[in-house]
């Protein structure tokens, strides 16, 4: 048996925010702060309202916009 059949597969364990047990719970301190910070840069507009799941699917948008997830 080598190293490898001793370790479990590496999964990605990220989920898509819409399979998030809290998705419907609001946006936490911090994805609020961030979301600012990356719509400031992005000229673009935060809805207060928002979900957690919606937060952080706008985060990686604006991410991308911004070039901050790169």
């Amino acid at each position: 048996m080598t190293d490898n059949e001793n370790h479990a597969p590496q999964e990605n364990a990220e989920k898509d925010p819409s399979q998030w047990v809290t998705g419907e719970e609001p946006m936490t301190g911090p994805q609020r702060s961030y979301l600012h910070t990356l719509a400031q840069e992005a000229g673009a507009e935060v809805p207060e309202d928002a979900t957690k799941a919606q937060a952080s699917e706008l985060i990686d948008q604006l991410q991308q916009q911004t070039g901050r997830g790169n």
